[in-house]
């Protein structure tokens, strides 16, 4: 029985486990993956009522906690979040494996003969909060992409998290894959995570999923390769050209569907030639849905406003509440995100398609969208089954991480005795 007061000896054990997994995974029968997969989604639905048990432990922990009502909705599960899960994990079975893609290939004049095939990284650690589903979500990306995962969920999803997994492992076991390809840490504290993020010679990349005070210590503390995936802080411009009832459907949707995801929009920028018609309708409406709306002086005329102060700019609430404020123009709105956004994911509204030209070519953002919700920004909604997160970084990932952007590449190099002058 593992000792879980002594967190080194804890940690490198799962790494070295991990890594042994690694090395099994890497080479899988693609069938077997898909097995483990469908199985594990078969064991999660036959133990619904177990996690739903579960996850009422942490729903009462998080009350007690003071959670917010936001936050408490990340962490719940319901039956047909339970069931969300099972589907996201036969989708991914469902999807092309990406290990030994080929990428490319070439002749060279000396004769040879160049492939370059995706594949896996190796070990992944993940570092979450809240909410649960992310145990099943990224266990079962990892394990479409050969690569091991430790996982680390928060102390509000412990005992949730711990029922998924038990599912996961029991899809591996019953496609004879290595049940340490997916570990979960089984301890709350804190010192876990401090370890993962020195632990180089086992961990070949961390993902941090949750706030901005648990991705700001991983990109502090990490030795080991991280993908950020930093604040949702997403924009919704309306353009002077915006559809009224597109703008209304979109932005309250964007705003109230799930307050507390990284996709909800957090700031509204309307273009001054509309205030008085689209934007006042939209502001009125969000206000009636529950909606905080923190403006800038020219909005504060509308009932119901209250005045944003200074740090309303650039800020991700994860809750009922938005900022507001009027610009001149696009490039005024284009600004604005240059100056407070975080390059997750940003909305134009309009039916010009100069302006939607102008804003995906100046907006340097993972996710950009035209007259469609941010809520949208999810690796589910863009055909990937799941995603382990949205990845705000530039280098290897970028958006939402599925599958295929947890591998990378190797080139396998033919000749026919060639020798090199």
């Amino acid at each position: 029985m593992q000792d879980l007061t002594d967190i080194p000896a804890l940690m490198a054990d799962i790494g070295a486990r991990a890594r042994a997994a690694a090395a099994e995974l890497c080479h899988a029968p693609t069938a077997a993956k898909n097995a483990a997969l469908s199985a594990a989604a078969d064991a999660l639905w036959s133990a619904r009522n177990a996690v739903l048990e579960a996850n009422e432990k942490d729903m009462a922990h998080g009350r007690e906690k003071g959670l917010s009502e936001a936050m408490l909705d990340r962490l719940l599960l319901t039956g047909d979040r339970i069931r969300s899960m099972c589907d996201g994990l036969r989708a991914i079975a469902a999807q092309a494996d990406p290990v030994g893609q080929l990428m490319a290939e070439w002749d060279q004049p000396s004769g040879l003969h160049i492939r370059r095939v995706r594949t896996p990284l190796g070990v992944i650690g993940v570092i979450y909060e809240s909410r649960p589903n992310v145990t099943a979500d990224a266990g079962a990306l990892c394990l479409k992409s050969g690569n091991a995962v430790i996982l680390r969920g928060g102390s509000e999803s412990f005992h949730s998290s711990s029922a998924i997994h038990a599912a996961l492992i029991d899809g591996l076991v019953s496609a004879g894959l290595p049940a340490d390809a997916i570990q979960l840490v089984p301890t709350r504290d804190r010192a876990a995570v401090s370890a993962m993020l020195t632990m180089t010679g086992t961990i070949d990349v961390i993902v941090p999923r949750g706030g901005k005070g648990l991705v700001g210590l991983v990109q502090k503390e990490a030795r080991v390769p991280v993908f950020a995936h930093l604040e949702g802080i997403v924009h919704i411009y309306i353009d002077k050209a915006a559809d009224p009832v597109k703008a209304l459907n979109v932005v309250l949707n964007a705003k109230t569907r799930r307050t507390g995801i990284c996709g909800a929009a957090e700031c509204l920028l309307v273009h001054r030639d509309v205030v008085d018609t689209i934007g006042q309708g939209v502001i009125r409406a969000l206000i009636a849905a529950g909606v905080e709306v923190r403006t800038d002086k020219t909005l504060l005329a509308i009932e119901g406003t209250t005045a944003a102060g200074a740090d309303d700019w650039g800020r991700e609430y994860l809750d009922a509440i938005i900022a507001a404020r009027v610009v001149d123009d696009i490039d005024a709105a284009i600004d604005h995100i240059r100056s407070y956004g975080s390059q997750h994911t940003e909305c134009i509204l309009t039916e010009d398609p100069d302006a939607v030209s102008r804003f995906f070519d100046r907006v340097d953002s993972a996710i950009l969208m035209h007259n469609a919700s941010t809520q949208f920004a999810d690796g589910g909604e863009f055909g990937m089954g799941a995603e382990i997160g949205i990845a705000t970084g530039k280098l290897h990932a970028r958006g939402p991480v599925g599958a295929e952007q947890l591998t990378s590449f190797k080139y396998l190099v033919s000749g026919d005795g060639a020798v090199r002058d």
